[in-house]
């Protein structure tokens, strides 16, 4: 049975999209077979999907799904790939719950923001009650900035665990979205270590125990 990985937030803009795509496409470098399953009624992930198999074959699946048939979809993919990736709508509610309760794993990208910072205790608390374990991402992040410090130090004291990987804010990551490519995919940059590391990480934590 292969591993669900979640992508939730409360607030929108943390780079959920981004990163469940281009880890999406660290996994399928890899040989390794993925899914994509679509929950956000905003369809970002989808259109991303589309744009890759405008150019032939994208490499992966796709499915979506609302709040109730996730666990159906969930249990389908997982049967046949190693890797479900999954992209949620950036709220909380009872709506989020049935995709949490699915998981190997919730990532939870934080980006440069206190807003960001405050919005994910929410989504802790979820998956805390639904007994899943979560790894928040600082993302979008700008080195060297008092920020940047003060946000890490901000995760560092959530009741959760943080992953060692930092992904910086660089345009590769956006540009790279838009034609339907993973970073990795338009060329090497720091962006293809940031994005490998993360991969590791996401894949030892989803291991059982």
């Amino acid at each position: 049975m292969g591993h669900v990985i979640t992508f939730a937030q409360q607030k929108g803009g943390s780079g959920k999209t981004t990163l469940a795509a281009n880890l999406a496409v660290a996994y399928a470098r890899r040989g390794q077979s993925v899914a994509l399953l679509d929950t956000d009624p905003q369809g970002s992930l989808g259109r991303w999907f589309l744009a890759r198999r405008e150019r032939g074959d994208p490499g992966m699946d796709f499915s979506t799904a609302s709040a109730w048939g996730v666990g159906y979809e969930c249990e389908k993919l997982r049967g046949s790939h190693d890797w479900v990736i999954v992209d949620t709508p950036p709220k909380v509610d009872a709506d989020l719950r049935p995709a949490l309760r699915e998981s190997s794993l919730i990532v939870v990208p934080v980006a440069m923001s206190q807003v960001d910072l405050w919005a994910t205790e929410a989504v802790l608390d979820l998956a805390r009650r639904e007994r899943r374990r979560a790894l928040v991402v600082l993302n979008r992040a700008r080195a060297g900035t008092r920020l940047a410090g003060e946000i890490a130090d901000g995760i560092g004291a959530l009741d959760a665990d943080r992953a060692r990987t930092v992904l910086g804010n660089r345009v590769a990551f956006a540009e790279a979205l838009g034609q339907g490519y993973g970073a990795q995919e338009r060329g090497r940059g720091a962006w293809s270590a940031e994005i490998e590391a993360l991969a590791d990480e996401v894949a030892a934590a989803a291991e059982p125990g």
